[in-house]
């Protein structure tokens, strides 16, 4: 198959989406597809026909992830007048010659259902979950309210809009925990044990977004569980070095123990992947998606988010539970094309 992987953009996530894309690429490669990454707010040039963009051959470099995100004002510049808004040069034209786009963004318009429904709208077939779902699961505070009153059990928490001020916030108490509403990887979010903590932990997280969620924090083990159509994988328990599970800890290389299959009972290996599941029928998640979840001493199980676009980088975690299962990386791609194709069938 003729395949777009479409990655970079301008979110904070910028260097995890291109390291994801790259490794997606190289493996749709290996299996023998047609594939080419396509930097969705950079674009490409097209000197000739629009099907001879799928002809590279042979190995991308790999991405790597640096400790800090990248700087996104320089990323805006390099690109200069090109494009449309937030897509890049012959990308949408790329895109439609394509037999399937794999979604590889993450964060901004890549998991907020944007480009998913633009791409509705041009009939441009893409991989995992469609515009809605994505919107549901990317806003935080949305999502909670969507699994309250469910089987999955919930931190409390308030969303607060910047300059609209806090009332109720000492309800969620100390110690808790601040993140921008729609980020991922970690980035903006800080652990607050006191007021003067908590005010600049809030200023820090509307840096990046104009609405913050404050959730209870609950000390625990940290979870994750992946969704593959049918199949629940099985979930992988996340050991940082030195912890809090960070941007640097998600993606250097030794900073962060995972353990799969995890260390857990039977009972609260089902109940994790049940609750997985149901979060996935709430939030109307196709495809592919991956949850994440605390487990506390005592034994209660905390749902925390879903992830739409789960990171294929080098040490991600979908990749490492799908391998439990014998699924290797090109196999779980392929996978993830041949169930977001049926979508459409």
């Amino acid at each position: 198959m003729n395949i777009v992987v479409l990655a970079g953009g301008i979110s904070t996530e910028r260097e995890v989406s291109l390291s994801s894309g790259t490794m997606v690429t190289n493996a749709l490669r290996r299996a023998g597809h047609r594939a080419v990454l396509v930097d969705s707010f950079l674009g490409l040039d097209v000197p000739g026909d629009v099907m001879d963009v799928f002809s590279v051959e042979g190995e991308m470099e790999a991405v790597r992830v640096e400790e800090q995100a990248p700087d996104i004002e320089k990323v805006k510049a390099a690109r200069g007048d090109s494009g449309f808004g937030t897509i890049g040069k012959n990308v949408i034209e790329v895109c439609r010659a394509a037999d399937i786009v794999y979604m590889g963004l993450h964060g901004e318009d890549g998991e907020n259902g944007r480009i998913q429904a633009f791409f509705d709208v041009l009939g441009i077939k893409y991989t995992g979950t469609g515009y809605l779902g994505s919107a549901l699961a990317m806003h935080k505070g949305i999502s909670k309210q969507m699994a309250a009153g469910s089987i999955l059990k919930l931190a409390e928490s308030r969303v607060f809009s910047k300059g609209r001020g806090t009332e109720g916030i000492e309800e969620i108490g100390f110690p808790c925990i601040v993140k921008p509403c729609c980020g991922g990887s970690s980035i903006g979010i800080a652990k607050a044990t006191n007021e003067e903590e908590l005010k600049q932990a809030l200023a820090d997280a509307f840096r990046y977004e104009d609405e913050v969620m404050v959730e209870q924090f609950i000390a625990g083990r940290e979870f994750s569980v992946g969704v593959l159509g049918d199949m629940v994988l099985p979930p992988i328990e996340i050991i940082p070095r030195g912890g809090f599970y960070d941007y640097a800890h998600k993606y250097q290389a030794g900073w962060t123990e995972e353990v799969c299959p995890a260390d857990i009972d039977k009972k609260t290996e089902t109940a994790m992947q049940e609750m997985a599941r149901e979060a996935c029928r709430l939030l109307k998640l196709e495809v592919y998606a991956r949850g994440e979840f605390i487990l506390t001493e005592s034994g209660e199980l905390y749902f925390l988010e879903m992830n739409t676009l789960p990171g294929m980088t080098p040490t991600s975690l979908l990749p490492q539970e799908a391998a439990v299962l014998g699924l290797s990386y090109e196999q779980l791609c392929e996978r993830i094309i041949e169930l977001s194709l049926e979508k459409y069938r």
